[in-house]
């Protein structure tokens, strides 16, 4: 069974947009690149030839994993759980308390695509999200992470 991508409307409508640049405008890019790096002459020497035949390479790539992700993608419908608007799920966001250190912090539950720490948009597939999901506000949820248990307080949970 292949893979589900859980995304959100708004990174669907991102790839859709990302997917039509690169068949359209990317797609002629290179093959300019390419064009011109062949009138430099000898191939086997040329850089720039390597470069364009690289950047194809890779546009080809993205166009390929953006048309995987987009056949096997579940889009995230986060009003279905607003009959209880408490429980934590993929698309909230969700505010917690580490017990041990009295700090305070928000997450939002996204799918393993639109996910990035740095932003604290944690995926559903992490340890961190596997461990919220389904809970309540109130909840105190034990957290395996690499550095030992994190013991955490759901204070707020919103849609």
């Amino acid at each position: 069974m292949a893979k589900e991508y859980k995304l959100t409307r708004d990174r669907l409508r991102e790839l859709e947009a990302e997917l039509h640049y690169l068949k359209t405008i990317g797609k002629t890019e290179v093959a300019e690149q390419i064009k011109e790096a062949r009138s430099f002459g000898d191939l086997s020497e040329n850089s720039e030839y390597d470069e364009a035949m690289n950047e194809q390479a890779r546009v080809f790539g993205r166009i390929s994993e953006i048309e995987e992700i987009m056949s096997h993608a579940v889009v995230i419908d986060e009003t279905t759980d607003a009959a209880d608007e408490n429980r934590v799920g993929i698309g909230c966001t969700v505010k917690v308390r580490d017990l041990e250190l009295d700090e305070t912090e928000v997450f939002a539950i996204v799918g393993s695509q639109e996910a990035n720490p740095m932003e604290n948009r944690i995926s559903d597939d992490s340890p961190f999200g596997k461990a919220l999901l389904g809970k309540l506000i109130g909840d105190v949820v034990d957290v395996e992470a690499p550095a030992g248990t994190i013991r955490v307080e759901i204070l707020d949970v919103n849609r």
